[in-house]
């Protein structure tokens, strides 16, 4: 079963900490998986998200939405929280 919100992340990354703060700040869990180290999880990303090189790279029920960029973008036009509220997201 897909996890509702997954981030993949790397150390010391300001977009990673700027996604994961939007997260909290709308009291949604997220499961977080830091690429730094592990080439194992960063090959999952790639493939996952075809073409994606950069972090955060984030998923919504299993559907890549991008980085955090593409996130606020959601979030702007209001998009974003049905999303959440689709995967049963407070």
């Amino acid at each position: 079963m897909t996890k509702a919100i997954e981030i993949y992340t790397k150390f010391a990354c300001p977009y990673c900490s700027r996604a994961k703060q939007l997260f909290q700040a709308k009291g949604v869990q997220y499961t977080e998986y830091d690429v730094t180290m592990d080439q194992a999880k960063r090959a999952e990303m790639v493939e996952r998200a075809p073409g994606a090189r950069t972090v955060p790279q984030i998923f919504i029920g299993g559907v890549a939405i991008g980085g955090f960029d593409d996130m606020n973008a959601l979030d702007r036009a209001g998009k974003l929280d049905p999303m959440l509220a689709e995967i049963g997201a407070p």
